[in-house]
């Protein structure tokens, strides 16, 4: 198993109270982190035993003051931030449909959370980013489906999470001199809370043997790129996107 060592270091994650999340951010304190972790949904179980390294903070991410607020008492407690991990994001079946017919304003709801958001976290963190003057590196949570459209559309799912790299490859211009690194991730079919669809035996062998890797991905498996793409061993990669998809994109 590969490992990493994030001794020393600070990283606020988003998203944190499920899924993909909630893997992260353990994953990073497994590996020696301080974490900050921020979600509307209370505390996981799983990362109380990390409490010494972990400050959790409830909130809604839709809330720019709450957003600021945040993440400059994280940066001020820890004399810096080194990581930024953008995870968090809404997908609503049944309310986000096709641009042609759905309500508006969940549009711009779903924006507030899966892109202004991720805008206004980095706009915090990349100040704290600069004072600790070892650069830093952020990864934004995005989807394979952005590359393509779909008969059963989540337009405003499927447009923030284009965004969502759109903004990560201009910080990654912005930030390269600086030694700030910014990466999205583009997961594939992943059991997550967001899934809850895939609620039979059923459903989740059909879902696993389309991919061609023959499984539906994990929250771990979100994990490790992240951890991968934060680490130094990622220190010449940034402004990209990488598909966590089992393959799926070979089917598109």
């Amino acid at each position: 198993m590969i490992t990493y060592d994030f001794t020393g270091r600070h990283a606020v994650v988003t998203g944190a109270g499920g899924g993909m999340g909630e893997a992260i951010a353990r994953s990073l304190l497994e590996a020696g982190a301080a974490v900050t972790a921020i979600d509307l949904k209370p505390q996981p179980e799983s990362l109380a035993r990390h409490e010494g390294r972990l400050t959790y903070y409830t909130g809604d991410l839709a809330d720019p003051a709450f957003i600021s607020d945040t993440i400059t008492r994280a940066g001020e407690a820890h004399g810096g931030i080194d990581y930024l991990a953008n995870v968090a994001g809404v997908l609503w079946f049944g309310r986000d449909r096709s641009v042609l017919e759905m309500d508006m304003a969940v549009w711009d709801q779903v924006f507030a959370i899966n892109l202004t958001a991720p805008a206004l976290t980095a706009r915090a963190a990349v100040p704290f980013m600069r004072k600790t003057g070892r650069g830093g590196a952020m990864v934004h949570f995005s989807t394979i489906q952005w590359y393509r459209g779909d008969p059963n559309p989540q337009d405003a799912y499927q447009a923030s999470k284009a965004g969502l790299c759109a903004l990560s490859k201009s910080l990654a211009m912005q930030l390269a001199a600086e030694g700030i690194r910014s990466n999205a991730i583009c997961p594939g079919m992943t059991v997550t809370p967001l899934q809850a669809r895939w609620d039979n035996d059923e459903t989740l062998a059909a879902v696993a043997a389309y991919a061609p890797l023959g499984r539906i991905g994990t929250p771990q498996d979100m994990a490790n790129a992240a951890l991968f793409l934060l680490s130094d061993a990622a220190g010449y990669i940034t402004g990209t996107e990488l598909p966590v998809d089992g393959g799926l994109l070979m089917r598109m």
